[in-house]
């Protein structure tokens, strides 16, 4: 039956269930799914058939919603969605509220994860993925051919996995959470070891993926610098891949199909693949023995030199100084470490760039035997932890808010069909 009721003008005006709704520009069952958030309040009255609600209450949700609910507002020009997940902030950044790079420093990558995910940390966490979807995910990526990159590997991967769970439309936390918790070891695990590498399948993931990206033996050390980069990388605000999950998400695709999202984006030479760049940039300095030639070279080619500068930060990216530290304790990586330290020292003789992130994970990756796209597998699996949190707040959000309008610049109708 219609849920009617008189409509009367000034202090006090009530409106009906299907008045509000048509105002809110929402179904009927979505205004009683704000009033259970408390975003609302109704009003049953005397002989009537339905609920009424205050009109004044209703306009000012009204306008909250066309200025927030569609996601995007305008700073300075800007795209912004409200998130309570990472904050960037006076050269440090934070998860949930507490330093990210402390976090990462006393926690591991499972426990970070953990806490970008539910605000809890749980001490001791491992992700374990069951043997029927790696093997799933094992044989799809198996069946590319040997020169695939690993992005590509690990989409395929993805894919596969999401095959194998029936419960992959069902977006409540609880089951994106054990979807969570499955996916990133499949992803390891479904990458091909490395030559005369040791394997494991058990323990801390970083353990698990040391053998994915060289086939040199891992110290405790170096085991540990790639535990927190892992923990280092997991969010950053509103990256672009990030972006392009919560759209995904929006849209209430799957998590699996949301995280394909982000790893579609994280190849462009400008994002994930930037540390496969400032890897080879250190090789080229260690050949060379300085960085003076190898600079001048990268400039008078038009190349903007990879491991330096980042917009967010002023200072030296907070994860490379974290991640810079770490590496000063292992023998090994100095070679390399000097190097990173000469790219950034003559560089910043005309130019006040700093060490970002991925100048530091290529001093790991160098100094441990790695190929240059070691760092982009890298970057893709600890990533998708903040992916898959941000696709969390965002299953929360109004369906399909992640709809900007296009500014149109081209011809003014109506035009001459073309003949």
């Amino acid at each position: 039956m219609r849920d009617q009721h008189p409509v009367h003008s000034g202090i006090g005006r009530r409106l009906s269930t299907k008045e509000t709704a048509e105002t809110l520009g929402v179904k009927p069952e979505t205004v009683y799914a704000y009033v259970s958030r408390g975003q609302l309040s109704s009003r049953r009255e005397p002989g009537g058939r339905g609920s009424t609600f205050d009109a004044g209450e209703v306009e000012t949700l009204a306008r909250r919603n066309k200025r927030e609910s569609k996601g995007i507002s305008g700073h300075g020009g800007e795209l912004s969605v409200r998130t309570r997940l990472t904050l960037i902030d006076q050269d440090r950044y934070y998860f949930r509220g507490v330093d990210a790079v402390e976090l990462a420093e006393r926690h591991s990558y499972e426990e970070v994860a953990e806490w970008l995910w539910t605000g809890q940390l749980r001490s001791g966490v491992t992700f374990t993925a069951p043997e029927a979807v790696v093997a799933v995910a094992r044989g799809a990526v198996a069946a590319l051919p040997e020169h695939t990159a690993p992005t590509d590997r690990l989409r395929v991967a993805t894919i596969a996995a999401a095959t194998e769970d029936p419960l992959r439309f069902d977006l409540s936390e609880e089951s994106v959470l054990g979807t969570a918790r499955v996916l990133i070891p499949t992803l390891v695990a479904a990458l091909p070891p490395q030559p005369f590498a040791r394997q494991h399948d058990q323990g801390p993931l970083a353990q698990r993926l040391w053998g994915r990206l060289t086939g040199h033996e891992a110290d405790e050390s170096s085991l540990r610098a790639l535990d927190m980069v892992l923990a280092l990388l997991a969010d950053h605000d509103l990256a672009a891949s990030t972006l392009a999950v919560r759209v995904a998400a929006s849209a209430r695709a799957h998590a699996y199909a949301a995280v394909s999202a982000g790893l579609g984006v994280i190849e462009g030479p400008l994002h994930g693949a930037a540390g496969g760049h400032a890897h080879k940039l250190l090789l080229n300095v260690l050949e060379q023995g300085t960085a003076v030639p190898v600079i001048a070279d990268e400039l008078r080619a038009g190349r903007r030199i990879p491991g330096l500068g980042h917009r967010l930060y002023t200072g030296e990216d907070p994860r490379a100084t974290a991640l810079f530290a770490l590496l000063e304790q292992i023998p090994h990586a100095e070679p390399a470490l000097l190097a990173a330290r000469d790219i950034a020292a003559t560089t910043a003789r005309h130019t006040p760039l700093h060490a970002n992130v991925d100048l530091a994970l290529a001093v790991l990756t160098v100094s441990n035997g790695m190929l240059p796209t070691a760092s982009e597998t890298i970057f893709a699996v600890a990533r998708t932890a903040g992916w898959i949190a941000h696709a969390l707040e965002e299953y929360g959000e109004r369906p399909l808010r992640m709809r900007p309008s296009g500014h149109y610049v081209g011809p003014r109708p109506p035009q001459p069909r073309p003949e």
